[in-house]
């Protein structure tokens, strides 16, 4: 394994070049299939972007995320002009079991839920800034990254990031075990989803670093929040010179491949999982998982990191 080196600011980690196996054929469809890839060397951020950092950016460029303008009714045509008011999804648990196949039952549209208020009016990140930033959208990640002379990682990179330089077989970031030796690695839900969560942080995000670090010094590349990434997503991999659209030439081809059925709106690639990934729903606390998120969702479980090239 290779050992990490910081980029000069200190915020950002090296991480060295490789071949890998990408996927998985053992668990969800949209894994596989399982081809090498290569990754070229890159810099990411040590930890998720903060509340403190992206409070930085709106002060520094008065940006206005997608969660605080109304939606467009070209986009939302069914919607009710309430629906359409600036406001985010927010997960709400439940008080005991529900059907686990209708993600409604733990998932509300609130008005007014935005990144400084997540959970709505009345909330506040006040107390909250060592946490990831969430309620961003793809815009508002993309934005933050460009501020900061950044962009946001490939999904193969955070993938191969996310392995620390380990056995690109294993299930999970750590090995072969969920939690080895009884210890938790990552913000991830414990207990029964969606109504008891017996994890230290409940059902909410943790301080940044809050686990240990992987092989390349990155932290929570595992849990805590999900991770935009710039890929649009489909539902299979297609490996290098198989894929049926250019990425890069041809973007507006390739967002309608990931659009969801009856919807104009591209999804990208969501990384890592979250708090709220639990074995008994969402067992996607692995590298290879991902995640379908249209470009315009602002959720309390998304947020991102930052790549540059070296």
């Amino acid at each position: 394994m290779t050992s990490a080196a910081s980029a000069p600011d200190g915020t950002m980690t090296f991480v060295p070049g490789g071949t890998f196996m990408m996927g998985s054929d053992d668990f969800y469809p949209d894994e596989r299939p399982v081809h090498r890839r290569v990754v070229e060397p890159f810099l990411l951020d040590r930890h998720v972007v903060t509340n403190e950092d992206f409070a930085r950016f709106v002060a520094d460029t008065g940006h206005v995320t997608v969660a605080e303008r109304p939606l467009e009714e070209s986009d939302y045509p069914d919607a009710a002009p309430w629906q359409r008011a600036p406001g985010a999804l927010v997960f709400t648990a439940t008080q005991g079991p529900v059907d686990l196949r209708d993600w409604s039952r733990w998932w509300r549209w609130q008005p007014g839920a935005q990144w400084r208020h997540p959970e709505g009016p009345g909330s506040s990140v006040e107390a909250r800034m060592d946490h990831p930033v969430v309620q961003v959208s793809f815009e508002d990640a993309a934005a933050y990254a460009r501020w900061a002379g950044k962009r946001l990682p490939t999904e193969a990179e955070h993938e191969y990031a996310a392995r620390g330089g380990g056995d690109d077989r294993a299930p999970f970031a750590w090995g072969d075990e969920q939690h080895p030796g009884g210890v938790v690695q990552a913000n991830t839900w414990l207990g029964r989803f969606p109504y008891d969560n017996q994890g230290p942080f409940g059902a909410s995000t943790a301080p940044v670093g809050s686990y240990p670090g992987n092989g390349f010094g990155l932290s929570d590349m595992i849990g805590n929040v999900w991770e935009w990434t710039s890929d649009y997503y489909t539902q299979r991999h297609h490996p290098p010179g198989t894929a049926p659209v250019d990425a890069g030439a041809r973007p507006t081809l390739l967002a309608g491949v990931g659009a969801e059925p009856g919807s104009r709106i591209p999804r990208r690639v969501l990384k890592g999982g979250s708090y709220l990934c639990s074995p008994d729903y969402c067992l996607r606390f692995r590298p290879s998982a991902r995640s379908p998120q249209a470009e315009d969702t602002a959720t309390t479980h998304i947020g991102f990191r930052c790549a540059r090239d070296r």
